[in-house]
């Protein structure tokens, strides 16, 4: 099935009459440049603006609207391209197009940041902040995916204007938003899972665009004096830098399994331990060598030694339990 799929695309070849039109939406050259790169400025600029305060306020639809707007993606699906066509000008232009954007990106938000105070940031139930700090595998796929899809989309002409759609799926200005944000509180793990899951979508998707133009031909249209060394080595880049993140996302997958089940173990074992209906667990939180217990009510709590076996026997190593009991208490007006 998938060699025919392959024999189907390479068949569906690029269109040479596209190719002016192609390289004017990807490519800052001519006498468009100057135009092309204050649009892409003033864009990117705004497109922070709204990831930034979105993600601040924990708005899903603001960080769909950056995503939109954002023109990052453009860029970087120029240096895929650049890759297939062996053009080292082209693809030095469009990656240093993307080096500035990053910067500018991550230091606008932090300067947006520093006016917000410290309270109203909440790093650990911002839902637009944890959901970009823990990168996983299932990221990676769905970049790749939505690579292919961007690559394939602006390569046909008759469906070129569905990339702004294809940038929703994929994030790029946010989680660059979360970097700066992260940097400005001086959370710098959140800052660093944030980064990742950029490099992760950055990598995927010139691996998956370089690949697609590749299969619709674009590579017939390169330069003749293309230097193939040159083409080579930034495709084995290309490949290495996805493998390491790879590496690095299956670690963080591994972590977060293990966290969850032994959250999950851990919730299982007080409720056993307790027992008793008139208890209610308020929060578990575990670290390397003990774990924080809150629960509330008034009953007798029992032995914390039960407990203490229990966990030793799911974490495989000694820990120590905070114990945290808030008084449950019931009063009423008029009475």
């Amino acid at each position: 099935m998938i060699p025919d799929f392959l024999a189907k695309m390479r068949t569906n070849r690029f269109d040479p009459e596209y190719l002016p039109i192609f390289e004017s939406k990807l490519f800052f050259e001519g006498e468009r440049k100057n135009k092309q790169i204050m649009n892409f400025i003033v864009l990117l600029a705004l497109a922070t603006v709204i990831a930034t305060y979105g993600v601040v306020t924990d708005s899903t639809a603001s960080v769909i609207g950056a995503m939109i707007i954002a023109p990052l993606m453009t860029p970087i699906m120029a240096a895929a391209a650049a890759v297939t066509m062996g053009s080292t000008i082209r693809l030095g232009q469009a990656l240093r197009l993307v080096a500035l954007g990053i910067l500018g990106v991550i230091v606008l938000a932090m300067l947006l940041t520093f006016f917000i105070p410290d309270s109203i940031i909440s790093f650990p139930t911002n839902s637009q902040i944890t959901s970009r700090v823990s990168p996983g595998l299932l990221d990676l796929m769905i970049a790749l995916a939505a690579g292919a899809a961007g690559a394939y989309a602006i390569g046909r002409q008759e469906i070129a204007d569905s990339l702004a759609g294809v940038a929703i799926a994929i994030s790029l200005v946010p989680p660059l938003s979360v970097v700066g944000i992260s940097l400005a509180k001086g959370q710098w793990v959140d800052s660093g899972g944030a980064f990742l899951l950029f490099l992760t979508n950055f990598f995927a998707i010139l691996l998956a665009g370089a690949l697609v133009f590749r299969l619709l031909g674009l590579e017939r249209w390169g330069f003749v004096d293309a230097n193939q060394d040159t083409k080579r080595k930034a495709i084995r880049v290309i490949i290495a830098g996805t493998i390491l993140i790879t590496l690095l996302l299956a670690g963080s997958t591994y972590n977060a399994f293990v966290s969850t089940n032994e959250q999950t173990g851990t919730a299982d074992a007080v409720k056993d331990w307790l027992d008793d209906a008139s208890f209610q667990v308020v929060g578990i939180k575990i670290r390397p060598s003990e774990v924080d217990i809150t629960i509330r009510g008034d009953s007798q709590v029992p032995p914390l030694s039960d407990l203490h076996e229990k966990l030793n026997a799911l974490y495989g190593h000694p820990t120590k339990i905070n114990l945290h009991v808030i008084p449950y208490k019931s009063q009423s007006y008029p009475s």
